[in-house]
């Protein structure tokens, strides 16, 4: 005979309803069912660690460059930097005094204009040349930001002398003249900086550099005035109201270099403050 007062059997405590830590951690996985939050999580941590890497780059006065590149293949592209520069200085050097000449004999604001971004065009092109002139500096931030400083500077001072000629001529009505000198300078113009732009931003984008980019856009910006000159005179020749086109083109090509250059000038001289104990890299 079984002892019915034996006393019955307890069942087993749930450790988990004692376990906080452990309660938590199921009603985690119970939230976040396979498939979906790992891949949140493991996107968050990919993200986190990137931001950690180029905290550490910018913290020793290098640029993200130094993180993609091998050493051979950053001064590879250091190189064809340094080459698309002096290209750059060449094209455009032959550029504005065309471009000068067009302005005086045909009295053009826009062909001014152009003529003047390509004088800071070769201008850029030279910094550029300074930032990468020392192979040894090729990741150096400090270096990076001194040059973007003095692009700034120079892009405030060009456009303040192509927004004083465009108003000028706006003030004095000044009419301009077309003929197929004038033509052929803009088309030329128009496809070469272009092309410049388009090599100087892909070198800038894989050098990480804010000076090849800020060329490679200063040079975009003479392609569209020097394509502009011709859609403004085209206007012109059969609209002769429309005499002041010209001149309101190099007044907004002038506000858009003031603008960069003044955003340039606010983003990098904290910059050159921050890394300036790091000129070892020069």
């Amino acid at each position: 005979m079984s002892d019915s007062s034996a006393p019955e059997q307890s069942p087993v405590p749930d450790r988990s309803a004692a376990d906080p830590v452990r309660n938590g951690q199921c009603a985690q996985q119970e939230q976040n069912p396979p498939g979906t939050g790992d891949q949140g999580d493991q996107f968050t941590m990919n993200l986190e660690q990137e931001m950690k890497i180029c905290d550490s780059v910018e913290g020793q006065g290098l640029l993200e460059s130094s993180m993609r590149l091998k050493p051979h293949e950053a001064q590879s592209y250091r190189k064809k930097a340094l080459w698309a520069s002096w290209a750059s200085i060449a094209v455009t050097l032959i550029l504005a005094v065309a471009a000068f000449t067009v302005s005086i004999m045909r009295h053009s604001a826009s062909a001014f204009g152009f003529a003047f971004d390509a004088t800071l065009d070769v201008l850029s092109s030279i910094i550029v040349l300074w930032r990468y002139s020392n192979a040894a500096a090729v990741h150096s931030a400090h270096r990076e930001y001194i040059a973007c400083v003095i692009l700034g500077v120079v892009f405030i001072l060009s456009s303040v002398c192509i927004l004083g000629k465009a108003i000028h001529d706006l003030a004095i009505k000044l009419l301009p003249e077309v003929d197929d000198f004038l033509f052929s300078v803009s088309i030329v113009s128009g496809v070469t900086c272009a092309i410049l732009a388009v090599i100087k931003f892909m070198l800038g984008k894989v050098l990480t550099s804010r000076a090849l980019i800020t060329d490679a856009f200063n040079s975009l910006v003479g392609g569209v005035m020097g394509f502009s000159i011709l859609i403004n005179a085209e206007v012109f020749k059969h609209h002769p109201t429309v005499w002041y086109l010209d001149g309101t083109t190099g007044i907004l090509i002038g506000l858009i270099i003031l603008a960069y250059g003044v955003k340039l000038l606010i983003d990098m001289v904290p910059r050159v403050r921050q890394t300036r104990n790091y000129e070892r890299f020069e």
